[in-house]
């Protein structure tokens, strides 16, 4: 018997294909010399710190430069179309047709005055025509399909009115309603809390098995890179440093800058491996005395709005905090730690309870750009507690701003720039200037470090530690990252619908968690170990079908 001839097996065409490009703002250099390729169903992760051309690079994939006054060269193709050549009709055909994006903040890219659903509506007609109720139809059935429960009802829901979760998932939703062969995520878990992030990563996962979509991921978080992609593309000052398998990466980095990004990671089993990172003490709470007590609240309870309206974000919250110790608060959106922060400053009054201070309180804000008057130089912004404590005297109030901005490690010189001259770490260290103007006892932290880079993320928590060492301040660190909190605290109060679930050392939380609530936290957060990444992906997807099979049986 003949045998039959073996038909080679040709590797689908690439969906993607960049070759040499260069990106150029001005005189600055952003991307150079970049090339990479991207196989249908395939899933590829860009990482590097901020400023690394990573999110430059993602956007020249849809050719979102074009009309901006950057200079694009080289070679970009995605699904057959030549971005830099096509007109700017195959543009807007590739754009939300053949790829789409998924951008980092939802309430952006999502017009605040219609309903949800008539914005995913309106992008499947101008893709793909119909009628209004034939679209209307494909946006509740990828809402539902992004698991927004109810997704009828609320479809109709304007965005303020969806959590930031959710928001996230219908820009997920946007995204297929046309049925991308590309879908590109910048940055798209950052500001969610870990069992959001980890929903969020499994429902890409997901998307790609049943779709066979491809999926090009930016992300500064290489945890967030294990848990979701094939491969990793790490980058540096506009160039690839490193390619290959995620295992291979993340388990076995062949660069240096690679080893140094990997170590700056803030881990749940311990402190990260980076030079940088804090050395903790022993705990505050077991060397202080009594009279070391620098914080405390009893019975904190917050409510806004009143009747039927009334929401109770902070029942019954009960704490201390001790001078030279770092208290970690972490908990999900929505679980009252900021609101607590902020009546632990004095910036919201309780509604019943009371705190007792032993001396200054500030706060440093998550985000400093929001907090910093964009008009006013960053001088003046550090002055400000100088003033309102009775200081006239100019020439005292430069020479003593000038030494807060060395304290943090800024120039002193730059007292007249303005905050949009810095990069976001060097505007957080102006907040932290800023709050140290007032020579507190105790600072309040709120996110300080959730939209910074791992290794800018380790030099402002080893600024603070090493303030906290030579001032003796006490710090409550409000996060909802698990591992940064692990990092930087003594002690750790684990909050759930307003409510402290559990507390303890820090040590104790995380290596035997008492409640349940604890314990579902920490296992979903990031692993970079990529097959354990899997096997916790599995286990979630067991534990969400589960219900579903009970009720069909």
């Amino acid at each position: 018997m003949t045998p039959v001839p073996q038909v080679p097996q040709v590797p689908p065409a690439p969906l993607v294909e960049v070759a040499d490009l260069g990106i150029s703002f001005g005189g600055v250099r952003a991307v150079d010399g970049l090339s990479f390729t991207l196989r249908p169903g395939a899933a590829l992760g860009v990482v590097g710190e901020s400023g690394s051309g990573k999110s430059a690079s993602a956007y020249a994939l849809l050719g979102l430069h074009r009309g901006t006054g950057a200079r694009v060269t080289g070679s970009v193709r995605v699904a057959g179309v030549d971005v830099t050549a096509a007109s700017d009709a195959e543009l807007r055909a590739l754009r939300g047709g053949l790829a789409a994006m998924v951008f980092q903040d939802p309430l952006s890219s999502l017009d605040p005055y219609y309903p949800i659903g008539d914005q995913i509506a309106e992008v499947y007609r101008v893709h793909k025509g119909g009628s209004r109720r034939a679209a209307r139809a494909r946006a509740v059935s990828v809402l539902d399909r992004v698991g927004i429960p109810d997704a009828a009802r609320k479809s109709r829901s304007r965005p303020h009115e969806f959590s930031g979760g959710m928001r996230q998932r219908a820009l997920i939703a946007m995204a297929l309603a046309c049925e991308p062969r590309l879908l590109i995520a910048d940055e798209p878990t950052t500001a969610l809390d870990v069992t959001v992030q980890a929903q969020i990563l499994d429902l890409l996962h997901d998307l790609r098995r049943e779709t066979g979509l491809g999926l090009l991921l930016v992300t500064h978080d290489v945890g967030v890179a294990a848990e979701s992609v094939d491969e990793v593309l790490v980058m540096r000052h506009g160039r690839a440093v490193e390619r290959g398998p995620v295992g291979d990466v993340l388990t076995s980095p062949s660069e240096g800058y690679t080893r140094a990004l990997l170590a700056a990671v803030p881990r749940i089993s311990g402190l990260s491996a980076t030079p940088a990172a804090p050395e903790r003490r022993p705990s505050g709470s077991r060397e202080a005395a009594a009279g070391d007590v620098v914080l405390e609240a009893v019975g904190l309870r917050r409510t806004f709005g009143r009747g039927r309206t009334a929401f109770t974000a902070v029942e019954d919250v009960s704490l201390q905090v001790r001078r030279g110790e770092t208290l970690g608060i972490v908990g999900e959106s929505g679980s009252g730690k900021t609101t607590l922060g902020r009546m632990l400053v004095g910036l919201l009054e309780p509604s019943d309870g009371h705190v007792t201070r032993t001396g200054s309180v500030q706060m440093v804000f998550q985000d400093p750009v929001a907090s910093l008057n964009p008009r006013r130089s960053v001088g003046e912004s550090v002055a400000d507690p100088l003033r309102a404590a009775g200081e006239r005297d100019e020439a005292a109030i430069r020479a003593r701003v000038g030494e807060l901005l060395t304290r943090v490690g800024l120039d002193p010189d730059r007292y007249d720039s303005y905050p949009h001259e810095f990069s976001g770490g060097q505007r957080q260290r102006v907040g932290i200037a800023r709050a140290l103007a007032a020579e507190p006892q105790l600072i309040v932290c709120d996110e300080p470090v959730s939209a910074l880079d791992v290794t800018t993320q380790a030099q402002v928590t080893s600024l603070l530690a090493e303030l906290q060492r030579e001032l003796g301040l006490a710090l409550v660190f409000v996060a909802h990252d698990l591992a940064v909190v692990r990092q930087v605290s003594d002690r750790v109060a684990v909050m759930r619908q307003g409510r402290i679930v559990e507390e303890g050392e820090v040590a104790a939380v995380y290596g035997a968690p008492r409640d349940t609530y604890t314990r579902q936290l920490l296992a979903a957060v990031p692993s970079l170990d990529p097959a354990l990444a899997s096997a916790r992906r599995t286990a979630r997807r067991e534990l969400r079908e589960a219900p579903r099979e009970e009720a069909a049986a």
